[in-house]
């Protein structure tokens, strides 16, 4: 049974954009997981702080601009889609928001394979960066907290990591590495966002009955 709803809205349009309103989402997932020894970690903080101010304010906290790298993942995307189609044999479908059902998360696929049974995260990066995930073992590490998201959302068996570059020579353009979900702590990661949703909801409340307390409207 799904866990989610699905908006299909295309991503970074307005409706898009109000979808994501204070809910956690992939692409923060590290947020959410950062820590040091003692205290809050600043990105946590600052995370935290994005999502109570979208809640009260019912406007989006990111940055609606594209920098030329999103703007290069935007346009070679469907180069990527087709040649990853043509050597699995999979056909990728596109969502635009799903929204979990019970807690204040969602996230944005870039693809995923029939009834959610498999997702797709397609990277189109600079040549050197392309090199670096074509030289790592597996998934880079940098890239696990998202799709560790979008796996629990989802409930997908699995994610496709794909790195995508058309400069590079022809066998080295496309690069795979799966991620099971057996294989990730997705009850670990439930507490975690959990945990950071019931401080973003003090937060909330907190603020809420100071202004009562007042005598603000």
């Amino acid at each position: 049974m799904r866990r989610f709803a699905i908006l299909d809205a295309p991503q970074r349009s307005e409706d898009w954009f109000a979808a994501r309103l204070g809910r956690v989402t992939g692409s923060r997932a590290e947020d959410v997981l950062a820590s040091i020894k003692s205290g809050e970690a600043a990105k946590r903080r600052d995370y935290r702080m994005e999502l109570v101010t979208e809640r009260l304010t019912g406007c989006s906290a990111e940055a609606p601009y594209v920098n030329d790298d999103m703007q290069r993942g935007i346009d070679l995307e469907p180069q990527a889609f087709a040649l990853y189609e043509a050597l699995t044999g999979r056909l990728v479908d596109r969502t635009g928001f799903l929204s979990h059902l019970d807690l204040m998360a969602g996230c944005s696929l870039d693809g995923h394979v029939g009834d959610f049974e498999g997702l797709i995260e397609i990277k189109c990066p600079r040549s050197a960066n392309h090199l670096t995930n074509l030289r790592a073992k597996g998934v880079p590490a940098k890239y696990l907290p998202q799709i560790r998201h979008n796996l629990w959302i989802t409930g997908a068996a699995w994610c496709d990591f794909v790195s995508f570059d058309p400069r590079w020579p022809e066998e080295y353009r496309l690069h795979i590495a799966r991620v099971l979900r057996d294989d990730v702590d997705l009850a670990g990661y439930e507490a975690e966002v959990r945990r950071f949703l019931a401080d973003v909801d003090n937060e909330v409340q907190a603020l809420k009955g100071w202004r009562a307390v007042e005598g603000v409207a």
